[in-house]
């Protein structure tokens, strides 16, 4: 079997992220931006769920929740977390992994009142994760809240939902092949200081 070379270029991590997040923008029919949250316990149980992301950068992969949820709760007590982006249209996957961080509350208030008026209602009634006796108590709690904050007006953003940015220690790309012989890229940062760089490998399928 003659060999190939990998698909998959050596470059800074960041601007490979855009290219394909780009295209997946393009090809993806329903929530491109669509990503696997991993978490775990401070004793390493893991659990894991789908979240939107909401921003993204070189400094970090930004989505936001209910800090009260089960997710809000293991991230706070367990500052660390892995995502996954899955484009099926694309054959492709990205992992990255790393530490994360509180955004501002400027920054999360700034993205609450961007969202639309029904879905902060929405955000502003859950008590997310935790047990719901029937679905006609959250019901009343939205439309309580409707009655309090009609369209257009300013919603409050609940001081327990907020955002969090995962900055990266680790990324790596996997591009579908033929035969089960993937194109796997990682990369991880190494040194400390101003001498962090991201160095790279091609990892075995």
């Amino acid at each position: 079997m003659k060999a190939e070379q990998s698909a998959i270029p050596s470059s800074d991590p960041f601007g490979l992220f855009e290219d394909w997040f780009a295209q997946a923008r393009e090809s993806e029919p329903n929530d491109p931006n669509a990503m696997a949250l991993a978490t775990a316990t401070p004793g390493g149980a893991p659990s894991v769920r789908m979240v939107l992301l909401k921003g993204h950068g070189a400094d970090g992969y930004v989505f936001y929740t209910n800090a009260q949820s089960r997710k809000g709760q293991e991230i706070r007590a367990n500052m660390q977390a892995a995502l996954l982006f899955h484009w099926k249209s694309l054959r492709r996957q990205i992992r990255i992994e790393g530490p994360l961080e509180e955004v501002s509350a400027a920054m999360a208030d700034d993205y609450f009142h961007s969202r639309p008026h029904v879905s902060q209602i929405a955000s502003a009634a859950s008590d997310q994760s935790r047990p719901l006796a029937d679905r006609s108590e959250y019901y009343d709690r939205v439309a309580k809240l409707e009655e309090e904050y009609p369209e257009g007006s300013n919603v409050p953003r609940p001081a327990h939902w907020t955002g969090f940015r995962l900055r990266p220690r680790a990324m790596e790309f996997w591009l579908d092949r033929p035969g089960r012989m993937h194109d796997r890229r990682r990369f991880e940062l190494a040194g400390a200081g101003d001498a962090l760089n991201w160095e790279d490998r091609l990892l075995y399928p």
